[in-house]
C-alpha cells in the first residue's frame, strides 16, 4: 500500500467529488452550532425542558427486562422522568457537583495525564516519536496507527489518552496533517472498539448481559467471554485495512495542507524532524530498562496463581482489579520511563522537575475540564429522564414489527444498534436495555445469542466516533483544538463520518459472509443457529 504525499497540490486543489461536497456540507452545518461548551450547556437545559414536556404527556414504553430485575419498575414500564418538577429541580441542584466529579473519563484523563506529563516534559515522547518515525517505512505509519488503536482497547483507556494525541504528533513530524493522524487513531480506538486480537474487559461484561437475556428463553443457556473471539480477531485486520484506506484516500485529502498558524504554539515542536542524538539514545536505553521493570511488575501481580491483582473471587485475569484499574498502570508506566529518560539526559534531576511536569500537563487541560463540566450534566440529565432507554426500546420494537426472519434481518439490526448508540453511548448500558428484546426475539426465529451479540458489537462500535454521547468525545475535541483553535464540532464529525459509514457497510457485509455464507462460528464453541427444545 502506498500513501499520497501530504503536501501535494492534489490536497488543496484536487477535484471536489460528490462525497467530499457532502462532507463539506456536514462540516458547514455542524460548525453552525455554537462552541462545544455552549452546545452541551444548551443540550442540558434542553433536556430539562423536554423531560418536563414528555413527563407531562406521560410518555412510556414496556420494559423488556424481567420483573424483579435491577432497575425494573413495579408496573413493568419505563416512563419519561420530568426534571421540571420539584423533585427534578432538587435532584439537579444536589447532584451538580457529583455529576462533574463522578464523570468517569475525567478522573481517568487527569490521572493518566499526570504520568504522560512526566514523559512529555522529560523529552521522552519527542525522542521516541522521532526514533520510530525517522526509521519507519512511511507507507506503513497509517496502518500501524490504526492497528495500534484497535489493540489499545485491551489496555482500557490508553488509546484515548495516549495514542490519539501521539498519532497527531507523528503525522506532524512527517509533514502530514496532524488531525489526519488523530482521526486514524480515533477510528481504530473507538470505531474499531469491538475488534481485537485479545479478549478485553468488555467481553465478559457483554457476555454476562447476553446470557441473562438468553435465559429468558432457555434458562440453562450460557455465554462465555470468548463467544465472539474468532470474528473479532479477524475483524481487527479488516478494520485496520479499511481505516488506513479511508485515512489516506478520503480524510487526508479532505483536510488538505496543514496550516500551523491555527495551532496552539505550545503543541508544535520544530525539532520533531531532527535526528535522535547520542544523548537521547542513551536516555531511550534507560527508558527501555525502566519499561522492562514495569512489565515485570505487571506480570508479577497478574500471572502467578497468587497474583494480588487477579480476581480475588475466582482468580480470573481479565475480569480483575488489574484491568479495572489499568489507568494506574498508565500512570506508573509513564512516570517510571519518563523519569528514567530524564535522569539519563539531564532533564529530570529532582522531584521538583517531576512535579512541574505534572502541573504543566494538567494546565493544558483547561478547556477539556470546562467542557466536561457541562457534558457531565447533559449525560446525567439524559440518563435520569430515561429518554435513552425509551429510544432504545422504541427502536427495538420497530425492528420486531418489520416481520423479517432471514439472515438479512441482521443488516437492519446492526443499523438500528448504530442509531441507538448515537443517544446511548455506553456499550454495556445500551446492551443491558436492548438485549432483553433482541436476544429472545432473534432466538425465537432461530439465531444463537453469540451471533446476535457479535452483530450488536458492530453497530455499537461504528458510531462511537460521531456521537458526542461517547464519553471521550469531549477529550478528542480538546486534543483536536490544540492543532486547530477554530475547529468546531462539525469539523470533527465530518472528519470521522467517512470511517463510520465505511465501517458499518463493510463490517456488516463481512459479518454476513463470515456467519451465513462461509458458516464460520463467531467464537470457539459458539453456534450460529439456535433450535428451541420441544
Amino acid at each position: 500500500m502506498s500513501e499520497l504525499p501530504a503536501t501535494t497540490d492534489q490536497y488543496t486543489q484536487g477535484k471536489r467529488n460528490a462525497f467530499t461536497r457532502f462532507l463539506d456540507g456536514v462540516e458547514w452545518l455542524g460548525n453552525l452550532l455554537p462552541h462545544p461548551v455552549t452546545l452541551f450547556a444548551l443540550l442540558a437545559v434542553g433536556i430539562v425542558f423536554l423531560s418536563g414536556l414528555l413527563g407531562w404527556m406521560d410518555v412510556s414504553v414496556v420494559d423488556p427486562r424481567p420483573a424483579g430485575a435491577k432497575g425494573v419498575a413495579e408496573d413493568g414500564m419505563i416512563r419519561a422522568v420530568s426534571l421540571m418538577d420539584g423533585d427534578g429541580i432538587r435532584r439537579i441542584f444536589t447532584n451538580l457537583v457529583d455529576n462533574f466529579t463522578g464523570f468517569a473519563p475525567l478522573g481517568v484523563v487527569l490521572v493518566a495525564m499526570l504520568g504522560v506529563g512526566v514523559a512529555e516534559h522529560s523529552g521522552l515522547l519527542s525522542a521516541a516519536v522521532r526514533s520510530m518515525v525517522l526509521g519507519a517505512p512511511k507507507h506503513l505509519v497509517t496502518v500501524a496507527i490504526v492497528f495500534a488503536g484497535i489493540i489499545s482497547n485491551t489496555a482500557s483507556e490508553v488509546g484515548y489518552v495516549v495514542l490519539i494525541p501521539l498519532a497527531a504528533a507523528i503525522f506532524y513530524a512527517l509533514g502530514r496533517h496532524p488531525l489526519a493522524g488523530m482521526a486514524a487513531a480515533f477510528a481504530g480506538v473507538s470505531g474499531g472498539y469491538s475488534a481485537n486480537l485479545l479478549i478485553g474487559t468488555i467481553d465478559p461484561l457483554l457476555a454476562g448481559i447476553t446470557q441473562e437475556a438468553a435465559q429468558l428463553i432457555d434458562p440453562d443457556y450460557t455465554v462465555v467471554a470468548t463467544a465472539n473471539w474468532y470474528f473479532m480477531f479477524a475483524s481487527t485486520f479488516l478494520i485496520t485495512l479499511i481505516g488506513s484506506l479511508v485515512t489516506i484516500y478520503i480524510v487526508e485529502p479532505k483536510l488538505g495542507a496543514y496550516d500551523s498558524s491555527r495551532a496552539d504554539e505550545t503543541i508544535l515542536d520544530d525539532r520533531m524532524m531532527d535526528e535522535v542524538t547520542d544523548t537521547e539514545r542513551k536516555g531511550l536505553r534507560w527508558a527501555g530498562l525502566a519499561l522492562l521493570a514495569v512489565l515485570g511488575l505487571m506480570a508479577l501481580v497478574l500471572v502467578p496463581d497468587w497474583g494480588i491483582l487477579r480476581n480475588p473471587d475466582n482468580g480470573d485475569r481479565i475480569d480483575s482489579p488489574f484491568f479495572d484499574g489499568f489507568v494506574v498502570w498508565i500512570f506508573i508506566f509513564f512516570v517510571t520511563v519518563g523519569y528514567a529518560y530524564g535522569r539519563a539526559v539531564g532533564t529530570m534531576k529532582t522531584d521538583r522537575d517531576v512535579i512541574d511536569a505534572m502541573a504543566k500537563a494538567l494546565s493544558s487541560l483547561g478547556l477539556y475540564i470546562v467542557l466536561v463540566f457541562f457534558a457531565a450534566q447533559f449525560v446525567a440529565f439524559f440518563g435520569w429522564t430515561n429518554l435513552g432507554a425509551i429510544t432504545a426500546v422504541t427502536g427495538a420494537n420497530f425492528l420486531v414489527e418489520t416481520g423479517m426472519t432471514g439472515p438479512t434481518i441482521f443488516f437492519m439490526f446492526i443499523l438500528l444498534c448504530a442509531l441507538i448508540n448515537l443517544s446511548l453511548g455506553s456499550a454495556s448500558a445500551q446492551w443491558a436495555v436492548t438485549a432483553p428484546i433482541f436476544v429472545p426475539m432473534l432466538m425465537l426465529i432461530g439465531y444463537a445469542p453469540e451471533a446476535i451479540q457479535a452483530a450488536y458489537r458492530i453497530g455499537d462500535s461504528t458510531t462511537n466516533i460521531i456521537t458526542p454521547m461517547m464519553s471521550y468525545f469531549g477529550l478528542i475535541l480538546a486534543w483536536a483544538t490544540r492543532y486547530d483553535k477554530n475547529l468546531g464540532v462539525g469539523t470533527l464529525i465530518a472528519m470521522m463520518l467517512p470511517y463510520s459509514m465505511v465501517f458499518i457497510v463493510f463490517w456488516s457485509v463481512f459479518f454476513y459472509l463470515w456467519t451465513f455464507v462461509l458458516g464460520i462460528p463467531v467464537g470457539p464453541g459458539s453456534p450460529t443457529y439456535y433450535e428451541m427444545a420441544n
